[in-house]
Order: structure tokens, then C-alpha cells, then sequence
């Protein structure tokens, strides 16, 4: 018989150029897991309807576990000719079983055998992210705890802006990896609906029991359109989205911690194991791990749109277009896994340089607009407010000093009584002290969601 799963059409060979063109082994051998832990399911499935005899099946995941070990070992023959990794599974059950090897792909078809397998490859690596986000999560709390007393300048526009507790700053990211672990959460849903049993596009006239396996796999239900099962591919565009946001996540914090480590702003000190230095200039200390995060997320956003247009315009069902969506789907999640598991240490790590922070932190007019929120208190409309205040700050830099500089008859000038109080909400301590509202940097609501999230994490 030929060692093609499909040779029986064909009279002659296939072309060296073709097989090296269409084979997929090369990448998809990272699925030998999940094929065989599917192809288990599915034998004894089939012995349980009587389309093998118990032995029989037994003989088969008795066969494919050592088959496992071999490929873990690496003593386990690849070759282009073989295509995939089904095949070469399933070549070595024949090799080793004969004609029970060749019934067990009995009731399917590669179309539904390959995305159950990245259904499940899929369902662990979301389980990993999972994991790695939480690790990370919990290392920005522990820095947020560590800093709680730190105050940093906010910025907009990477200017200036309002002062901000360090802990508020760290507890902004572990919100953001918190709701990809929700999108992660929520796209597992989706991944875990069986598809195995579908067949090539139309079902089939065998008496499967597909919810055996979708029992035996744990999946939560079972697909219910056999023409759709073969070129869904939705649950992949899904996931890669969302380890693009992730990536992006990673990006932007990665961006900030650049800057911050220069010596124009000197907040940051990186750990040294994670850092390069120059071949030529002997004093620099290079945030290359970071430069590389912030990198690598233009990768993942590619492979997302590589799949994007993989599937664009492919006609019902399965297309051999399809075979590609592994080379995307593998690199956005090592991609994203690799960064994820450098940010945490880096995280835990990194030193603020509180004392630099300090010696500039009243620079930049922080205060202002708390001052323009007190003229409001006052009775000052708002807009009125906010054109007294900015007018204050063009003040303050002709005669190069601060809000809390100016003497009380230039307040008595915006509005009378306005002295009367004013002085208790300039500078940043007291900037700080006078935030209010709910998820605001208060000091007081900071305390209320590091307790919060002590509990949600742990």
C-alpha cells in the first residue's frame, strides 16, 4: 500500500518538489500530543459502537503512547513524505499493528482530526498564558505594595500631567492583564467544542458516539454544523487577537520603562541579567529585553493578520489554504509566552529611584488642575476656571516658580476669598491628598484596591 493516506486514487509517484512544497511536519510535529491523545479518544470510541473489538483498541492506545515516547526522545523518524504529523502517526500505528493500525481512521477525516488537535494544542496554551498573566499580575502587586508610598508624575501626551501613586500605576497594568485573562477566559469557550466526528465536511453513515469523545477530551459540547467544522477557523483569528492585545499590553509597558531608565528621566533601575551592553561604547547599559518585547509585538500583530487574510474569501469547507494557519498561530503564542515569562522577573526585579523621582516630581505644574477643581469648589465656572488657572501657569513660568510660589493677592485677582485655602491643595502632596473619587489615585482608594486585588489574585 502506498504511504500516502490517499494513494489508492494515484498511479504514479508524487513529484520531490510538491512533497517538499505541501509538507507541514516541519512545524505541526508540536501537535503529536494532542493527535494522540485524540486518536485514543476516538479508538475507544469505536470500540464502545463496535466498529472495533476492545483488544483491538486497546492494542491502539497501547501502540500510540509508545509512539509518544519515541517522539519525546527524539528517536522517532520524521519525513517529508509522510506531510504531517497524522500521517506520521498513523503510519507508525500501521507499522506496528497492521491492519488494526489502518481501521482506526475509521468515522474521520484529517479535516476534523487536524482542528481537534489545535483545538486542544489551543485549549492548553491558553491555559499556560493564563498562568504566565496571572505570574505577572502578581508581580506588579508586589511592586505596587513595595512602592505604595512612591508618587510619580502622570503623563498625557508624554507630558506633565497629575501626580500619581507608583501602586496606582502598577495596579493600571495588573486591570489591563486582567481583562486579557478575561478575553483569553472568555475565547476558551469557543476553542472547546468538539469537532472531532464531523468527518470531511458531511458527517458520516457510521454509528460514531461523538459525545463519547467529547467526554473523554473534555470538551463542553459538540459541534452541530459538520460543513462548518473543517474551515472554522474563527476560534484561531479569536485567540491570536487577543495575544495580540497582550503583546500590545506588553508593548506600551516596555515603551515606558525605556524611557523611564534614560538618563533624561533616571526613574528606573533594570536588573543587570537583563540587560546587554555595547560592543564599543563600555559604559552603556542597553534595556534590550525590553527593546525586544516592545519588538516582537509587531510579529504577533503580523501573524494576525496573516490569518486574517488566510481565511479571507475561502469557500466552504476544508482548503488546503488552511494547512498555513499553523506557521501564525505557533509563532504569536511562543512570541507572547516568551515575553510574558521575562516581564514577571523584570517586574519583580526593577528599582524605582525614588530620590531622583523626588528631586523633580514638583516640577511641571502637577497641582494645576487640582487648583482649577478648587477654583470650581469655589464657585468659579469651570471653563472660567480652567482659563484662570492656565493663566496662573503662563505666570509661573515668566517668574520661574510654582503655583505654590504666588503670592495670595494674585489668587484674590482670579476670585475674591480664593487665597482663603488655596495654598492646602498646591504641590503634589497636596495635589495628591485631594483626589476623591471612586478608582482615582486617593491614597485611601489605592489601599481599598490593593486589598481588593490581594484577594482576587491569591
Amino acid at each position: 500500500m502506498s504511504h500516502k493516506t490517499w494513494g489508492g486514487r494515484f498511479s504514479g509517484a508524487t513529484d520531490t518538489r510538491v512533497e517538499a512544497f505541501t509538507e507541514s511536519i516541519s512545524y505541526d510535529r508540536r501537535l503529536f500530543r494532542h493527535d494522540i491523545r485524540a486518536s485514543q479518544a476516538h479508538a475507544r470510541m469505536l470500540a464502545e459502537v463496535g466498529l472495533l473489538t476492545a483488544e483491538e483498541a486497546d492494542g491502539i492506545v497501547a501502540a500510540l503512547d509508545a509512539i509518544g515516547v519515541e517522539i519525546e526522545r527524539d528517536e522517532f523518524a520524521f519525513s517529508i513524505q509522510l506531510e504531517d504529523i497524522h500521517t506520521h502517526i498513523e503510519r507508525a500505528l500501521i507499522e506496528r499493528l497492521g491492519d488494526v493500525g489502518r481501521k482506526l481512521h475509521t468515522g474521520r477525516s484529517r479535516n476534523d482530526q487536524v482542528v481537534t488537535d489545535v483545538k486542544l494544542w489551543v485549549r492548553d496554551s491558553l491555559d499556560a498564558l493564563d498562568g504566565l498573566l496571572k505570574e505577572l499580575q502578581q508581580a506588579l502587586l508586589v511592586a505596587a505594595e513595595g512602592n505604595r508610598k512612591l508618587v510619580l508624575p502622570g503623563y498625557t501626551h508624554m507630558q506633565r500631567a497629575q501626580p500619581v501613586l507608583a501602586a496606582h500605576y502598577f495596579l493600571a497594568y495588573v486591570e489591563k492583564y486582567q481583562r486579557d485573562r478575561e478575553r483569553l477566559a472568555d475565547c476558551r469557550k469557543r476553542v472547546n467544542v468538539l469537532p472531532l466526528g464531523a468527518a470531511a465536511l458531511a458527517g458520516t453513515s457510521l454509528p460514531i458516539d461523538r459525545d463519547s469523545v467529547r467526554r473523554q477530551l473534555g470538551f463542553d459540547a459538540l459541534a452541530a454544523n459538520s460543513l462548518d467544522v473543517s474551515s472554522d477557523r474563527d476560534f484561531l483569528l479569536e485567540f491570536v487577537f487577543d495575544l495580540s492585545v497582550v503583546a500590545l499590553h506588553l508593548s506600551g509597558w516596555a515603551e515606558e520603562w525605556i524611557l523611564w531608565t534614560t538618563t533624561e528621566f533616571g526613574f528606573l533601575d533594570l536588573p543587570d541579567a537583563f540587560c546587554t551592553g555595547s560592543s564599543i561604547m563600555p559604559h552603556k547599559k542597553n534595556p534590550d529585553v525590553l527593546e525586544l518585547i516592545r519588538g516582537k509585538s509587531a510579529r504577533v500583530t503580523a501573524d494576525l493578520q496573516q490569518l486574517m487574510v488566510l481565511v479571507k474569501g475561502l469557500p466552504l469547507a476544508y482548503n488546503r489554504d488552511l494547512q498555513e494557519d499553523k506557521v501564525a498561530l505557533f509563532d504569536a503564542f511562543d512570541t507572547v509566552a516568551a515575553s510574558l515569562e521575562l516581564a514577571a522577573p523584570l517586574v519583580r526585579e526593577s528599582r524605582f529611584r525614588a530620590e531622583v523621582i523626588a528631586a523633580r516630581l514638583e516640577d511641571g505644574f502637577l497641582d494645576a488642575t487640582t487648583l482649577m477643581e478648587f477654583c470650581i469648589l469655589q464657585g468659579v465656572p469651570m471653563r472660567a476656571a480652567h482659563e484662570a488657572v492656565g493663566k496662573l501657569v503662563r505666570l509661573c513660568e515668566e517668574r520661574r516658580c510654582r503655583l505654590a510660589d504666588l503670592p495670595p493677592e494674585v489668587y484674590e485677582s482670579v476670585s475674591a476669598g480664593l487665597s482663603n485655602g488655596v495654598y492646602k491643595v498646591l504641590g503634589v502632596a497636596n495635589a495628591l491628598a485631594a483626589f476623591q473619587s471612586v478608582g482615582s489615585t486617593a491614597p485611601a482608594e489605592v489601599e481599598r484596591q490593593l486589598m481588593a486585588w490581594r484577594t482576587r489574585i491569591d
